[in-house]
């Protein structure tokens, strides 16, 4: 099991640097508002229907927790409360939050403002929210007590704007310490492991990210996470959907470059693993050394998906606010994490 070969604890550290390690240090999060996030929707509410959409500016509170909060105070099952996306707790965040109430009147929204959590909108809607529906978010986030080469730093800055970085998932998705992935551990040994349905879905989600990063760190020490390899599944940008690289001609070579196309890894489950030739003899020999894993996340259910290796950060911005402070925005697609970009 993986539990012998790496420890949980530093895995996310553990990963390779595209750039070699970071040139500077920083503190984050020494407040709040030093990590701000806004939700980049997928759809605004129509204005008729049974769901009532809000959007909610929350303050160092779990998006959870402000969903049994919606719940409680509206009188409806939590089933009846949803979101598109988790957000940061230790932070400043703006997203919406959708609540059926079918034939019913809408509770006083504004009597649940408090110091950390304010209900800026609210509207009608024919649908619930469904998980996944957003396109991303935006982040403006403030690191502190910088050390370093500062010009160094700027350098960083312009090579991770122009060439993106490695699309790692964060420690948020491993947990705190590998904590889900201590958690896997047990599961793939003991498959009847007292789990509740959610919890279940994150610990099989965490060990396929840790999986997907494996492979990707791999790539990253070997100098080709950011170019196709014979047998690639070549990523759409802004879509899931992806082509076979037979042969690495001059057209496809291009499209990577403009970031068009990014190389993708797996996302391991059921089913034929698509890629070919040097790519998958790369991918079989990283997921090699887990196939007790591997094996866990089939009889799971989880079925074969890609995602891509690279992130581009084109809207990547910075501005310095004093000697040793830095102010860094940017957007990203659903499922990115601010921490990857950071790391590097």
């Amino acid at each position: 099991m993986p539990s012998e070969r790496i420890s949980y604890d530093s895995h996310v550290d553990s990963l390779a640097y595209a750039n070699a390690k970071p040139v500077a240090d920083a503190r984050m999060r020494q407040c709040p508002e030093d990590f701000q996030v806004t939700e980049i929707p997928l759809l605004e509410p129509d204005g008729e229907g049974e769901h009532v959409w809000l959007w909610i500016r929350k303050r160092n509170e779990n998006t959870q927790h402000v969903a049994e909060l919606l719940s409680t105070h509206a009188g409806v099952h939590p089933r009846q409360v949803s979101y598109a996306g988790m957000k940061d707790r230790h932070a400043v965040t703006e997203q919406w939050f959708s609540v059926q109430l079918p034939g019913r009147e809408e509770p006083d929204w504004q009597a649940m403002d408090s110091a950390t959590l304010t209900v800026l909108r609210h509207a009608r809607h024919s649908r619930k929210l469904r998980r996944g529906t957003l396109k991303g978010n935006t982040f403006r986030i403030t690191l502190r007590d910088i050390t370093g080469d500062r010009d160094a730093l700027e350098q960083r800055l312009v090579k991770v704007r122009e060439q993106g970085v490695p699309n790692y998932f964060g420690e948020q998705r491993v947990g705190r310490g590998g904590s889900n992935l201590h958690t896997a551990d047990k599961l793939f040994i003991n498959p009847k492991l007292r789990l509740s349905r959610n919890k279940r879905g994150l610990i099989l989600s965490a060990a396929r990210s840790f999986l997907f990063n494996q492979v990707l760190s791999a790539r990253v020490q070997a100098g080709n996470w950011n170019v196709p390899l014979v047998g690639d599944a070549m990523q759409l940008q802004g879509s899931h959907s992806y082509f076979i690289a037979a042969s690495l001609d001059t057209d496809l070579l291009s499209r990577v470059a403009c970031q068009d196309v990014h190389p993708t890894g797996p996302l391991h489950g059921r089913g034929e693993n698509p890629v070919r030739d040097d790519c998958r003899r790369l991918e079989t020999g990283v997921l090699g050394d887990y196939a007790g894993w591997c094996e866990g996340l089939e009889k799971a259910g989880l079925v074969q998906d890609r995602r891509a290796l690279r992130l581009g950060v084109p809207e990547l911005e910075w501005q310095w606010a004093d000697a040793d402070t830095l102010v860094t925005s940017f957007a990203l697609p659903a499922g990115a994490y601010a921490t990857s970009v950071l790391r590097e």
